[in-house]
């Protein structure tokens, strides 16, 4: 759906070429079964392509199935209909290729800074000293070069994500899935959160599907923005393209005219979905 007519904005079609799929759902159901007997169909026949190394945000109200969509990407929710292609293949079991960054961290208390991330490589065969020296490199590139011994009650929320990210991405994964990975924190530390990873996106452009009911954060990270509607049966209403240059600012692109242009343009549409999830009333 376009947006109001002085603001014109780029539609992405949602289907990219076959060569060029690093995610693509199509036609994916998702239902669950009630308590009391009968079906909840939570996703209806979303279709969705993500070509490599781009990075696609997905915003709608709360309850529509953002992370449904997202856990089916991962292998997570086994889809009532329609289908998931990972790189090209089938999805059967698990996104071997994905790592996956969760709004609450699962760093183990017991352990360091240091040794939550090197439990990454552990788990996979890597010997003791090796994971822990390439945990080093990565705790130096998200800022937390002298932060190894620290145990996670010793951390700000804000530290524990980057421990959490650097955990994720020293497996290398191909696919990066985000699941409001950045709610818990404050306004503020959510843009310092957001610059850091765009600045670890731009060294190998992985591609990433960010889920978040920022709409603002949405644009000021994403190549493409996806707008979901209320649910149940929610369903993808709007794939916009975000044509603000790179490289971004999290915090100063919001300043630019263009930014608020686009986020007009996709509240527009926005707008009535959250109504519809809030029973017709918003703030």
């Amino acid at each position: 759906m376009d947006g109001p007519s002085d603001v014109p904005l780029r539609q992405a079609s949602g289907v990219a070429a076959p060569s060029l799929r690093a995610v693509h759902l199509a036609g994916v159901d998702v239902a669950f079964p009630e308590p009391k007997g009968g079906v909840f169909k939570a996703v209806s026949n979303a279709t969705l392509a993500v070509a490599p190394n781009e990075f696609v945000a997905i915003v709608g109200p709360t309850g529509c199935g953002k992370s449904t969509l997202l856990n089916c990407a991962a292998g997570l929710l086994k889809p009532a209909g329609g289908t998931v292609e990972i790189l090209g293949a089938p999805l059967s079991g698990l996104n071997g290729h994905a790592g996956y960054l969760f709004q609450q961290d699962a760093l183990m208390p017991w352990k360091t800074a240091l040794a939550n991330v090197a439990l990454a490589l552990e788990v996979g065969g890597v010997p003791t000293a090796e994971a822990m020296a390439r945990a080093q490199v990565w705790l130096t590139r998200v800022g937390l070069k002298s932060f190894g011994d620290r145990y996670s009650h010793q951390l700000s929320g804000g530290q524990r994500k980057r421990v959490a990210l650097a955990q994720v991405l020293i497996r290398d994964p191909k696919i990066l899935l985000m699941d409001e990975p950045f709610g818990p924190l404050d306004a503020q530390t959510r843009q310092i959160m957001g610059n850091l990873l765009l600045d670890l996106w731009a060294a190998d452009r992985k591609t990433v599907l960010f889920v978040t009911h920022d709409l603002e954060e949405a644009i000021a990270l994403a190549d493409r923005v996806v707008i979901m509607s209320a649910g149940p049966a929610a369903r993808i209403i709007g794939d916009h393209t975000i044509d603000i240059p790179r490289p971004r600012d999290a915090t100063e692109v919001r300043l630019q005219p263009r930014f608020h242009d686009i986020h007009r343009a996709i509240w527009a549409q926005l707008r009535d979905e959250v109504v519809k999830a809030y029973g017709g009333e918003v703030g």
